[in-house]
């Protein structure tokens, strides 16, 4: 794992790229929680994408295949106003913020099987100046997680809104291993600190100390407001390619090693689950280290995604950082700050840098692995995770090196 957080150079020897799929191009939009800047939800994501194609020197007419996020958009509009004049492959995975994650393993299964040649990946939207989940989920039931059940048997208690979903996790969590609110504070701390180091990280500028989170207002026991995500507008995308065609790019492609994704039981409702702490990451993580080759202990770093501080702590422990319910020990000491053992979300993550549907996870993953990433460069970082976390427990995680 990581020792340090001094920049390492880019590799300057020839591309030598042995995974089947890669990452060769990302672009990101300025993050910002202001009124709104004019542009819808598929006018910021082009913006993205665009730069992502861009990055990855090819045109809109070379892209073949495109991943939307739900709701946010569909192929047609994207490939109508980027170019993209030989459209073959479309899909979109429906598993709210594990899907970017999950992307990733279709879009490489498709450049590999000949289905596409270049898969774009766009995700984006007005968190902040657009609708709000609460808004979103009372007006069209489509929207919930848990659909009927959850308008049925959630809405008309007053349990709405994610914060309110997820802390029923958490709290059983601290009833059954003693997790304390001071552990989720290490993370809402670490992730702020390395938002610090990043100029695109919208809580740049603003410290925060374990005692400022203690102080935080309490909203769904046991999340503070310093445990929940930013709402901001924003997006970001990449573009996968085989390794045949990445190495004809001429770049610095960013191998897939290997993706998987999953869903908890019942995927619908999470309160009558045999295991509540079991989701789709539990199930998908063993795949994907398998496949890999590898194990946990040989990863430099984690971008996991954070809704909310829990979630990041549950994601270690199903993703085999550590045992479950040992999570809160294992978040203490700066072990998952730059410099620490694990570092984690070394862009400051939803919780400090944006909320953009996990996808700026990949972004920094990329950054990251091309010895990119200026500050907050992890020396020496190989091997690094990105994980997803959407809905009531849907899980995707991708395994990638340089």
């Amino acid at each position: 794992m990581a020792e340090s957080n001094r920049s390492t150079a880019i590799l300057e020897s020839p591309i030598q790229v042995t995974d089947p799929a890669c990452i060769v191009g990302i672009g990101e939009t300025d993050y910002v929680r202001k009124p709104g800047s004019g542009m819808s939800a598929l006018g910021i994501q082009l913006l993205a994408a665009t730069r992502a194609i861009e990055e990855a020197g090819l045109t809109g007419k070379q892209i073949d295949g495109i991943m939307p996020f739900p709701n946010l958009g569909n192929a047609e509009a994207f490939a109508a106003n980027l170019g993209c004049e030989n459209l073959r492959f479309a899909s979109i995975i429906h598993m709210g913020g594990a899907a970017p994650v999950a992307s990733l393993r279709d879009a490489a299964a498709a450049v590999n099987s000949g289905a596409a040649n270049y898969v774009l990946i766009p995700g984006g939207w007005n968190g902040y100046s657009g609708a709000r989940v609460r808004q979103t989920v009372s007006q069209d039931v489509s929207s919930l997680p848990g659909g009927e059940i959850a308008r049925d048997y959630y809405l008309p208690y007053g349990f709405t809104a994610p914060p309110q979903w997820y802390s029923v996790m958490a709290r059983r969590h601290m009833h059954e291993f003693g997790t304390k609110p001071e552990q989720l504070g290490c993370i809402a701390v670490a992730m702020r600190k390395h938002a610090q180091l990043n100029p695109n990280a919208v809580m740049r500028g603003r410290e925060m100390t374990l005692d400022d989170y203690l102080a935080s207002p309490m909203l769904a026991d046991p999340y503070r407001f310093f445990d929940c995500c930013i709402e901001t507008d924003g997006a970001a995308a990449v573009v996968v390619t085989t390794a045949e065609r990445a190495r004809d790019l001429g770049k610095h492609p960013v191998s897939i090693m290997a993706g998987a994704a999953g869903q908890p039981y019942p995927a619908d409702e999470i309160t009558n689950r045999k295991d509540i702490f079991r989701t789709g990451l539990s199930l998908a993580a063993p795949e994907a280290f398998q496949k890999a080759g590898i194990k946990p202990s040989d990863i430099d770093f984690a971008q996991i995604y954070d809704c909310f501080t829990f979630e990041v702590l549950q994601q270690l422990e199903e993703v085999g950082f550590c045992k479950r319910g040992e999570g809160g020990p294992f978040v203490e000491g700066g072990r998952i700050e730059l410099g620490g053992e694990l570092p984690v979300n070394t862009h400051g993550g939803l919780l400090s840098e944006a909320h953009v549907l996990g996808i700026n996870h990949i972004v920094e993953a990329v950054r990251q692995l091309r010895g990119d990433a200026g500050e907050r460069q992890v020396r020496d970082a190989e091997i690094g995770v990105v994980t997803g976390w959407g809905d009531f427990g849907d899980g995707s995680i991708a395994i990638l090196r340089r």
